[in-house]
């Protein structure tokens, strides 16, 4: 029996400091064997995730000893939020701790996607020299459109300002008259969409935000824009997504996150032949420092909450 299981990776120094205090069962590999993880959940006091392990329905109802759930992460998608409170399970997110990570992500992509030199590796190595071809834009001068204005959405805006970038934003949960709005173009979703030349999603899955933008809302996007999603699978219609690209509808567009993850093959041909497209595995906020950050928070979190209820 053990007091604390963690499913997904973690920092090793964040994991000895859990051990230091309470049994600890580590393994990384976990959330693919889940009749172990049932089996381990059942007796536990902790459980330690990332965004891939899915703590509802049997796992959390076979998890009779359960005080707290950690997520290494802000995404709460994968966590039956409602029903851990009532059972009394403590939920904590890593807040604040892959900020950074994320908005580094995001500016990164949107000066790639702008410039469109970077992804001719293969015909540079085959002679073919696309200078022409690959002249692409700056990013100073263009117009950041940020979809949700939270924490990390702010560290984008501040990053973009920096390099010379107007910014706006969409949030109908933020007053008009907080203080975060200054300098900060305050727009409807189609305003923005309309206006800005990188348009970079930073809100939850839930019901209202799946499939928010669809066909129609691509539609009202420059075609020279660019499109970033680093917040959660299936805010994007990725079947309109893609036909928006193949269309020249949008300049170029990253996906981070997924409908459905991990993307297998099947679900991944639909990108396929798709030269404006990058994708990369939900990795936006996982950096060497940032893992680093949201283990130790995460760890604390879940210890206060163990030593407090021992």
């Amino acid at each position: 029996m053990h007091d604390i299981i963690i499913s997904e990776f973690m920092d090793q120094a964040a994991v000895d400091l859990l051990a230091r205090d309470f049994k600890t069962h580590y393994d990384p590999d976990l959330v693919d064997k889940p009749e172990e993880l049932a089996k381990l959940a059942a007796s536990a006091r902790a459980l330690i995730v990332r965004n891939r392990t899915q703590v509802r329905g049997a796992l959390l109802e076979g998890a009779g000893s359960l005080e707290c759930v950690g997520r290494l992460g802000v995404g709460l998608d994968n966590i039956d939020v409602d029903a851990c409170k009532a059972r009394g399970v403590a939920v904590f997110p890593a807040t604040g701790a892959n900020d950074l990570s994320v908005a580094e992500y995001v500016i990164a992509t949107a000066m790639m996607l702008l410039r469109r030199a970077y992804l001719s590796t293969d015909r540079v190595i085959a002679g073919e020299w696309p200078r022409n071809a690959l002249i692409g834009g700056e990013l100073s001068g263009r117009v950041m459109g940020l979809v949700g204005f939270g924490a990390i959405a702010r560290e984008v805006a501040r990053r973009a300002g920096a390099l010379g970038m107007s910014v706006i934003a969409f949030d109908p949960f933020l007053p008009a008259d907080h203080a975060v709005w200054k300098g900060v173009g305050n727009r409807s979703l189609d305003a923005l969409l309309t206006e800005a030349d990188v348009v970079s999603l930073h809100t939850p899955l839930t019901t209202e935000t799946r499939h928010m933008i669809d066909g129609k809302v691509l539609e009202l996007m420059k075609d020279s824009a660019v499109l970033i999603n680093a917040a959660r699978g299936g805010v994007v219609d990725e079947d309109a997504l893609c036909a928006a690209l193949k269309a020249g509808k949008l300049a170029g567009a990253a996906l981070d996150v997924f409908e459905k993850e991990p993307l297998d093959a099947e679900s991944g041909r639909r990108f396929a032949g798709i030269g404006n497209l990058v994708l990369t595995p939900h990795i936006a906020g996982v950096t060497e420092e940032s893992n680093v950050r949201v283990s130790r928070v995460t760890a604390e979190a879940v210890l206060k909450h163990l030593r407090g209820n021992s």
